[in-house]
């Protein structure tokens, strides 16, 4: 009986011992696995999205120099053209997208100026002046609606361009212009003038709640001159391709 009994106790002890490396090792288990969340999904769903853009984007680099190389190929292929153009078209090309060149094309001409009434319809009196940041606002607002070229009173908005208030006129480009402010952008006519007009768009607020005077009109063409100023890299520095 006794031996019966001690052979349960060990039994007993043993089963515990048991239980206690599986339950232990059960936790190692668990512990090795990441739970999967909606979060990490969706982390790794951009990321592939990311690496899809970034694959899209060097296909089209692909493809750009491909065109280049089938135009020095041509030129090898015929005497008639000079390689010297195919350079002088690539240079306007660069100047274009850089903004040094005049352009021109449908779009939208917009007049902006303070309110003239006497009655304060803004919160302050601030309100009722146009300030550096409804330009800038209205600028951004332009830029997402798709505008490839915008001016400010005949001076080229340039990514370099600095939009600064001074008292009662606004500095660009280093140059002080005072109002009515003229605004003109080439794009899709219709985008760009419901990136103004719109509500919930900043010149639609302006407009119809401090009462600033914001007139847009859609043109078939629309002249904008290329930035005549000149602009120095003091610290960027271009890295060349392939480095």
């Amino acid at each position: 009986m006794k031996k019966i009994s001690k052979f349960n106790s060990i039994l007993f002890v043993f089963s515990i011992l048991l239980g206690f490396l599986i339950v232990t090792q059960m936790k190692q288990n668990v512990e090795s696995y990441n739970l999967v969340t909606l979060k990490s999904i969706q982390v790794t769903k951009n990321e592939i999205n990311n690496a899809h853009d970034e694959i899209k984007e060097m296909k089209s680099l692909i493809e750009i120099k491909k065109g280049e190389l089938k135009k020095i190929e041509k030129i090898k292929g015929n005497s008639n053209e000079n390689i010297h153009d195919v350079l002088i078209e690539g240079v306007e090309e660069t100047k274009a997208i850089a903004g040094l060149t005049d352009m021109e094309g449908p779009g939208i001409v917009i007049k902006m100026q303070d309110n003239q009434d006497t009655e304060i319809k803004g919160v302050e009196i601030s309100d009722d002046v146009i300030h550096d940041m409804d330009i800038l606002m209205i600028l951004n607002d332009l830029r997402v609606a798709g505008a490839e070229a915008i001016s400010i009173n005949g001076q080229r908005v340039m990514p370099m361009s600095e939009i600064k208030c001074g008292g009662p006129i606004v500095k660009i480009n280093g140059k002080s212009l005072g109002t009515p402010f003229i605004i003109k952008a080439i794009g899709d006519p219709k985008l760009l003038y419901a990136a103004v007009n719109a509500p919930g768009t900043h010149g639609y607020e302006i407009k119809n709640f401090n009462k600033i005077n914001v007139k847009s009109n859609m043109e078939d063409n629309v002249f904008i001159p290329g930035y005549s100023g000149r602009f120095k890299f003091k610290h960027a520095k271009p890295i060349k391709e392939g480095d």
